[in-house]
């Protein structure tokens, strides 16, 4: 047990706990970042082996640094970003305990300091604070379908976080399941490497690139897109909503559409619904899926164009982008409703459907029913409580980690002037 009172526990060391322990540390506030593996774990472990971030280093630079790595202009690969995120460490010389996982978070009243359980290299160790900022984000526990287990034993099964590259699948057809950014990028290299792709679809956003001479993301940025707050959002639907699809791979990234998979071979599907040995069903949405991808792109170049207007900036028209048009005509008259496994030859499924919270540590009540962080702007229901690195934190670009950066100097200087 730790000899006095911290005044700050940050849990999770990524992005935003690095980020907050930079801030905090700037404070002059007694803190430590526990960090259940090493530095960019969920990075390193979570991520395909051509993994490129969607925004660039520039946007990616964290607080006091210009860009993460190299070019301020590229998209950096996982392991590029990775060693970024370590050097930032050392450079700053971030109290950062790694293989540190906490267990337990506990406040008994009458005190006013939370009671902290870590388990590091196998021995619990006590720590009393002031603060608690989580700062673990989203990426915690794999969710999988519960028809998952239906499927025919011999076909390969594996979330999109164990995909490393299509060599480690077995020979034959994939099925992949989602068509958020892994997904999409997951079905793109599989292609590339003559591999037939049935892709199940959902309802996911997404953008252009670029869009008249810029990033896509410069002009959201620039126009405050991604300045709504959540009171200012159209609706629960939008905040529960996935990020927009787009891909920084290739000089300057790419546009990625369901239509572009389709026409370079990927058959596209509805949403998986149930399996049974090796037959797969499907749900008969695939165009409501495009459209409302297509709708979405939609409203983003409108978004813009009338900030070009309310601006009168000069800007040139739009390059022309095959992976951005609207509709799409199916190579077949129905939608493919069941995919036989065994006929298709496909012998492997990629579940790319995502992860959930895993906040069970937590041992008083500061989540909801669903076991979702009670908060408003990160700051929780509970007293000293705090939360950073989830979507709409406090706006639309609380998802992305240039808004998180943003985030993290809001919260630690919220901490800040209540601890002093």
């Amino acid at each position: 047990m730790s000899g006095s009172i911290l005044d700050v526990v940050v849990v999770g060391g990524g992005y935003s706990g690095l980020c907050a322990s930079y801030y905090l540390k700037h404070f002059g506030l007694d803190h430590i970042v526990f960090e259940r593996g090493k530095i960019g774990q969920s990075w390193e472990s979570q991520r395909w082996d051509s993994f490129t971030m969607t925004t660039s280093n520039r946007l990616n630079a964290m607080p006091g640094s210009n860009y993460s790595v190299g070019n301020p202009e590229g998209f950096s690969l996982a392991d590029e970003f990775i060693t970024s995120l370590k050097l930032y460490a050392a450079k700053h010389q971030l109290p950062v305990s790694e293989n540190s996982d906490v267990v337990r978070i506990e406040k008994e009243d009458p005190s006013p300091y939370f009671n902290v359980t870590v388990l590091h290299e196998n021995e619990e160790r006590k720590y009393f604070c002031w603060r608690i900022l989580v700062a673990s984000g989203t990426f915690s526990e794999m969710k999988m379908p519960s028809f998952a287990n239906l499927v025919l034993p011999h076909v390969e099964q594996l979330h999109a976080s164990a995909y490393r590259n299509p060599s480690q699948l077995q020979s034959g057809a994939v099925l992949v399941v989602g068509s958020g950014q892994s997904g999409c990028q997951i079905t793109e290299e599989l292609m590339e490497y003559e591999r037939k792709v049935y892709l199940s679809t959902s309802p996911v956003p997404r953008i252009p690139r670029r869009y008249r001479g810029k990033d896509i993301m410069d002009w959201l940025i620039e126009s405050k897109y991604f300045d709504i707050k959540v009171a200012e959002a159209a609706d629960a639907a939008t905040i529960s909503g996935k990020e927009p699809i787009l891909s920084g791979v290739g000089e300057g990234g790419h546009t990625i559409s369901l239509q572009a998979l389709a026409r370079n071979g990927a058959v596209l599907l509805g949403s998986m619904e149930g399996a049974d040995g090796s037959s797969t069903f499907f749900s008969d949405n695939l165009s409501d899926h495009i459209r409302f991808a297509d709708e979405f792109s939609n409203k983003a170049k409108s978004f813009i164009e009338r900030y070009i207007a309310q601006k009168r900036i000069v800007a040139p028209i739009h390059e022309e982008d095959n992976a951005d048009f609207a509709g799409l005509t199916l190579p077949f008259d129905t939608p493919i409703k069941s995919l036989d496994l065994e006929k298709h030859n496909v012998n492997t499924i990629i579940w790319a459907t995502g992860f959930r919270e895993k906040l069970d540590y937590i041992k008083f009540p500061t989540l909801d029913a669903e076991g979702r962080p009670r908060h408003q702007n990160g700051i929780g229901a509970v007293e000293g409580f705090y939360f950073l690195g989830f979507p709409w934190l406090r706006t639309r670009k609380s998802s992305y980690l240039f808004g998180i950066k943003d985030d993290a100097g809001f919260i630690c200087n919220e901490i800040y002037t209540t601890i002093r």
